[in-house]
């Protein structure tokens, strides 16, 4: 660990789950209330256009916590084991004298993993650990650990319903929890050292039942808009989606009813109106104890979640951008502008780089790192470009509802351009044929309604960026995982002209 330099900002990352883009009132979301969070984007920048690295949990998590796409890192599954040798940024942040802090969920790799093991590489100086609101029990659970100390008697039903536990009080509430002990880090802090702490829940993922009575007040019902879909959907679009239609983990969209999925997005933006109300009290404290303007933080999701939205529920084999773009803010007062919107493409792989180098490391030694990330605070300043494009892909990633990975497998990539998105579906063998696929035009279909990947006038744009999608897996393959074993070349004297072995 080198010399400490207290100059260095402090770095709060707040991580929801599931939490789609338009979720929130500073994204336009009118019919639930969010002050605290619409404030930290009114002090800060608010990114428009965040498209996550994977639409499923772990995948997405281990890209933005390595800095790395999919294909980097090497989690492609829900129940993936990140590999030992692809450390977490905390890693490096320690060697810049930070105090790392985990308060909540992690889920880099697979959860029964998580459950009694530690990724060896994720950097945490303290680890306060827990997947699920719903489980009170795993060596790492200190959740439900503090349920047991503070809250037997809500600690003994948890044990008992798990996933059906219905409302849970405020004061039993897992982002009251990590609220609580975010809060308790940073009054309780080191003096001698800047830190870096991951505040991470699992609100708004489902059950959708579990959110606090009193966060309804914060709601306005009437207001809910029904999900968005056209006639025929989704029976015109590719054999991929109609399964996700019929087979989601949630269970086929012929199993719920609308009086269902209002009551879904019910408890849906009720948990955001209580998550709102836990975020305000952390910020509080940054404001209380002096830190306000010293801190950067990062307030970002995984992915988001459909909610009956195309007829189709929470994540899975889709690119919508209620499943794919999340929200993401990121305030440091003097460094960060105020109330700055960005409409350039992001990805969460870029926390890393942007991180990394406010803690001081080189541009250039990030890039070997962790290639491709990029330094958002760079780009506001205009000294670092944004991409122009954002990659999403699906590697059989999800579930199914008999809970098993797709069969036949289903892998897919998305691209999506400043006009454009494509989602192409890859044959799940050599001998599949011709490709399936979606094309939308962002700028005048921006609920993607319109699939043009057959519209002939349209067939030039297509082939286009399907040639895009397929250079980019074949640069990125060898970008960042290139030659396994090393390399040894022969001195030149060993080389002649006509047998260059």
């Amino acid at each position: 660990m080198e010399e400490v330099n207290m100059d260095k900002p402090n770095i709060l990352v707040i991580m929801t789950d599931q939490q789609r883009f338009d979720s929130l009132g500073c994204y336009g979301c009118d019919f639930i209330e969010t002050p605290n969070i619409d404030k930290l984007a009114s002090e800060g920048v608010r990114y428009e256009n965040c498209y996550v690295n994977n639409p499923v949990c772990t995948p997405s998590r281990a890209s933005m916590l390595t800095g790395k796409h999919v294909n980097g890192h090497g989690v492609y599954q829900l129940h993936d084991i990140l590999p030992e040798d692809q450390p977490l940024f905390t890693v490096k942040l320690k060697e810049k004298g930070y105090q790392t802090v985990l308060k909540g969920k992690l889920h880099v790799s697979g959860r029964t993993f998580e459950r009694d093991a530690r990724n060896p590489n994720d950097g945490f100086d303290v680890y306060s650990y827990a997947m699920t609101p719903h489980r009170a029990d795993g060596t790492f659970n200190s959740y439900g650990q503090w349920l047991k100390e503070n809250k037997p008697e809500f600690y003994g039903k948890l044990l008992e319903l798990g996933r059906n536990v219905g409302n849970i009080p405020p004061d039993c509430h897992f982002t009251y929890w990590a609220a609580e002990e975010t809060i308790d880090m940073i009054e309780n802090r080191s003096k001698e050292r800047p830190f870096f702490c991951m505040m991470s829940v699992v609100d708004p993922h489902d059950p959708y039942s579990d959110y606090p009575l009193e966060a309804l007040a914060g709601v306005h019902e009437e207001r809910i808009p029904k999900p968005v879909s056209r006639e025929g959907e989704p029976h015109d679009k590719p054999e991929a989606v109609q399964r996700a239609h019929d087979h989601g983990y949630l269970g086929g969209y012929h199993n719920y009813s609308p009086e269902d999925i209002l009551d879904m997005r019910l408890g849906y933006y009720a948990s955001i109106v209580f998550l709102d109300e836990q975020v305000g009290r952390v910020l509080e404290t940054l404001e209380h104890e002096g830190i306000k303007d010293n801190t950067l933080v990062i307030f970002i999701s995984d992915h988001g979640d459909m909610l009956g939205d195309h007829e189709q529920f929470a994540k899975g084999p889709f690119f919508y951008d209620p499943s794919v773009k999340v929200p993401f803010i990121m305030r440091l007062p003097g460094t960060i502008p105020e109330g700055k919107v960005v409409d350039e493409l992001v990805q969460p792989h870029d926390v890393g780089a942007t991180v990394l180098s406010l803690a001081g490391f080189e541009y250039a030694d990030i890039q070997k790192m962790m290639p491709g990330s990029l330094d958002l605070i760079a780009a506001l300043k205009g000294t670092q470009p944004y991409r122009d494009y954002a990659v999403c892909v699906f590697r059989n990633t999800m579930i199914s509802d008999e809970k098993v990975y797709f069969d036949p497998p289903i892998y897919a990539t998305m691209m999506r351009t400043d006009t454009f998105k494509i989602v192409v579906y890859h044959g799940w063998d050599a001998s599949c044929g011709s490709i399936e696929g979606e094309l939308y035009h962002m700028k005048n279909d921006t609920y993607e309604q319109n699939n043009l990947w057959n519209h002939s006038g349209y067939k030039d744009i297509r082939e286009s960026l399907v040639h895009r999608v397929y250079n980019w897996l074949v640069a990125s393959d060898m970008q960042y995982n290139g030659k396994r074993g090393g390399e040894m070349i022969p001195p030149q004297s060993q080389v002649s002209l006509n047998n260059p072995l």
